[in-house]
């Protein structure tokens, strides 16, 4: 594989699944990895960290939700759910636990391409041209933004404490916190959210822009159940408040 590939591992107990959605995105330039489960799964990232993963919710030996828990605990990785007969709470808690999209299967492969590489522009690090060195330090000022108790580098896509301890950041909720970085003091509706974010439809993820600002909340908030950085505003949507100031 070379160093430019991007390698996406596919997770699916059913072979012809697993191969076909393998064989596409081979045909498409990207690296692939087929895994039939949780176990080779983790066997594969020991040996390589993917750029994303591809993950059917419904697998007999362990199923897609625990992966996904396990899998956010320990990397930033991006995945994608592949939902067969999953109901919508196992899409919703699947999103709540850190997935990124999902889609339905069978699914449209020109569709499944379009989420892959939506997701990865979203989790792909930011390529900024080379500054000057009397430049670098205001550079480097300008890249980051006080998030309530944290710090987000929009260069890095880092969320990091006053003591520089990294926190886990999606690529989802970097996409988020990009927005209201560049929108301080702005009303934004979740329609609006998800356009800057370059997110999927408006109609379809309105639930999953409210699970994402409550799971960056608990990050970035001193009393999550009172939100004074990123504020609901009612029938408007959400508003940023740089140091957590009043109406």
């Amino acid at each position: 594989m070379s160093q430019t590939q991007q390698h996406i591992i596919i997770v699916d107990d059913e072979a012809p699944a697993r191969e076909m959605v393998g064989e596409y995105l081979k045909m498409h330039g990207f690296g692939v990895t087929l895994c039939d489960g949780g176990k080779t799964l983790r066997e594969a990232i020991e040996v390589s960290v993917p750029d994303l993963v591809v993950l059917d919710l419904n697998m007999p030996e362990e199923d897609g939700l625990s992966i996904i828990r396990d899998l956010k605990g320990r990397t930033n990785v991006p995945v994608i759910m592949l939902t067969a007969t999953a109901s919508p709470i196992d899409r919703v808690v699947g999103l709540e636990l850190g997935a990124d999209d999902y889609i339905a299967k069978p699914c449209e492969l020109r569709e499944l391409m379009a989420r892959i590489r939506s997701v990865l522009r979203r989790s792909a690090p930011a390529r900024a041209p080379a500054a000057a060195p009397e430049a670098t330090s205001a550079k480097a000022k300008d890249q980051l933004v006080r998030f309530g108790t944290k710090w987000l580098d929009l260069e890095a896509q880092a969320l990091r404490d006053d003591e520089g301890n990294e926190h886990p950041l999606t690529a989802s909720e970097f996409g988020l916190l990009k927005v209201f970085a560049a929108n301080p003091k702005r009303v934004l509706s979740r329609e609006r959210l998800l356009e800057l974010a370059n997110a999927r439809d408006a109609e379809a993820f309105d639930r999953a822009v409210d699970l994402r600002i409550m799971r960056i909340r608990r990050k970035i908030e001193i009393d999550p159940t009172k939100p004074a950085v990123i504020r609901t505003i009612r029938g408007g949507g959400y508003l940023f408040s740089p140091v957590g100031e009043k109406a």
